[in-house]
């Protein structure tokens, strides 16, 4: 009479064990599964991080448009008391030089001398910086009543004339032409607005009689 219970709690013990033992293994990820996953995460953190890039650019090309725009104003100002001529000095071998007028008369400002993309050491407010360095590039010889031509621009990869689809900014993030690396940089014009462009020019930048294009020191590599 004792046995009966023993083998049934021996059968059930038997019947859960063989339902254990029938069931299918654990899950887990198998290597493709586990590839496509850090295929996705690679995927994820590069669309991050480009549009972090992006949106840095964006943010240095604006500011870098204000403080050419902000520029335009003591240039004008300049214009107004020298009979609509830009600065201009003869002889001036590099963009520092006719730009240097400006100081301290024009603006005292001279942060706006300095691309935000570039790695260009900051300037002394109010002082000359004849002997420092600046960011822009200048198209001494135009004057404020001629037509709406290129006065200023960011470093540029050579001082020559420009034609369409010729490089005026670097296209590989090496200097010279690289305030904003690779990513082109900004014009201004003689009627005061300014633009964005990619490293190649959207229009030619002809040198005509008396005007120099002049770029800032190379003081430093970027």
């Amino acid at each position: 009479m004792k046995r009966g219970p023993n083998k049934v709690r021996c059968a059930g013990a038997n019947s859960r064990l063989h339902k254990i033992a029938a069931l299918p293994p654990c899950a887990a990820f198998s290597l493709l599964e586990l590839l496509i996953v850090l295929l996705i995460i690679l995927v994820l953190t590069t669309m991050y991080w480009t549009s972090s890039s992006d949106s840095s650019q964006t943010r240095q090309h604006k500011a870098c448009q204000k403080n050419l725009q902000k520029l335009f104003i003591a240039m004008q100002i300049y214009a107004n008391d020298h009979a609509g001529k830009f600065p201009e000095l003869a002889s001036a071998r590099t963009a520092e030089e006719p730009l240097d007028l400006l100081v301290p008369r024009y603006t005292v400002d001279t942060s706006v001398f300095t691309c935000p993309g570039s790695r260009d050491p900051e300037l002394p407010a109010g002082e000359s910086f004849l002997n420092r360095q600046i960011s822009y590039a200048y198209y001494m010889g135009r004057s404020a009543t001629g037509p709406p031509e290129v006065l200023m621009s960011d470093r540029q990869v050579d001082t020559n004339s420009k034609m369409a689809g010729q490089n005026v900014f670097s296209s590989n993030g090496k200097p010279p032409g690289n305030n904003h690396s690779k990513y082109g940089g900004n014009f201004l014009f003689c009627d005061g607005h300014a633009e964005q462009s990619s490293p190649r020019a959207p229009f030619s930048i002809i040198l005509t009689q008396g005007v120099v294009l002049l770029n800032p020191k190379m003081l430093n590599s970027k």
